[in-house]
């Protein structure tokens, strides 16, 4: 899975791979925990307050969210299809995944954006300036705790994977640009 150089910590190859792929399930594993406990509770609360939520969901933004999750989906496309460029060394592929997987980042990131200050203007954030609609009770404003809470996930870690896919398309890059010489002696 890792073509990198061998770290110094690692005694061969397969152990540094087998331990990068062990890490990803265990972050994998924590996602899995936190999104399960967090969508068990909303669906207690949907059952609870049903009417409630509907009337909250009104608010919510649904074809800001259909081109997040394009853009969330295409992304994981284009990151595993950069990984397969890099098992079949095709350097070239391999550049130009990592930028388009940057650029759907990006966009998804402007789009979260502006999706949030809508949120901000509209007063539907919870805590800080929730004001409550016509015939809204208490419980909406847990259906927004909900929807901040699930979708601002994406948007706190999304700016590392970003720079980890520049990095390593800078890494590619500038390689590609070295004698063939001196990068396999890498």
């Amino acid at each position: 899975m890792f073509s990198g150089r061998l770290q110094e910590q690692y005694t061969d190859s397969s152990q540094q791979s087998e331990t990068a792929q062990l890490g990803m399930w265990v972050f994998i594993a924590t996602e899995v925990m936190f999104f399960g406990a967090l969508i068990f509770s909303y669906m207690i609360y949907r059952v609870a307050y049903p009417e409630q939520f509907r009337l909250a969901g009104h608010d919510s933004f649904i074809l800001l969210g259909s081109i997040n999750q394009a853009l969330l989906i295409t992304s994981s496309l284009s990151m595993v299809l950069a990984v397969r460029a890099a098992k079949a060394d095709q350097q070239r592929a391999l550049v130009l995944l990592l930028a388009v997987t940057a650029a759907l980042g990006l966009a998804f990131l402007g789009v979260k954006g502006y999706e949030y200050a809508q949120d901000v203007a509209t007063h539907s954030v919870p805590v800080v300036d929730y004001i409550f609609k016509p015939g809204e009770h208490r419980p909406t404003e847990s259906f927004w705790s909900f929807s901040s809470t699930g979708t601002g996930r994406h948007p706190t870690h999304r700016p590392a994977g970003i720079a980890l896919g520049l990095t390593s398309w800078c890494g590619r890059r500038r390689a590609r640009s070295l004698p063939t010489m001196t990068r396999r002696s890498r």
